[in-house]
């Protein structure tokens, strides 16, 4: 049986086809990076979510151990793990983001 943190991290990841790991809500980023990466995904138009890791230190350190990427946000879209807006808005660049999310939301 594994870590219960770790095993409801899994859950949260199965459970939206993209999720955020960052400071604060959908409604109310506590940081101007997780502010950026909800701006980010909004323009896209798909559902989000935002799971708060701010008050979970625990949880925090786990994704960070799960992920080797030490700061928030942390995006993953269809399970697969993909850093933060840094890593995102390159592939934005090269018209890669728009088919990964159509293909997450089977469109």
């Amino acid at each position: 049986m594994g870590n219960p943190i770790d095993d409801e991290i899994q859950a949260e990841i199965k459970q939206h086809k993209i999720l955020i790991y960052g400071k604060g809500t959908k409604q109310m980023p506590m940081c101007g990076f997780t502010r950026e990466t909800v701006q980010f995904f909004e323009k896209y138009g798909f559902p989000f979510e935002v799971v708060d890791v701010l008050q979970n230190p625990a949880k925090r350190e786990a994704l960070s151990k799960m992920t080797n990427w030490p700061t928030l946000p942390k995006v993953f879209i269809n399970g697969q793990f993909y850093g933060d807006t840094d890593i995102l808005d390159p592939m934005e660049a090269k018209g890669e983001v728009e088919p990964l999310l159509k293909t997450a939301f089977g469109k």
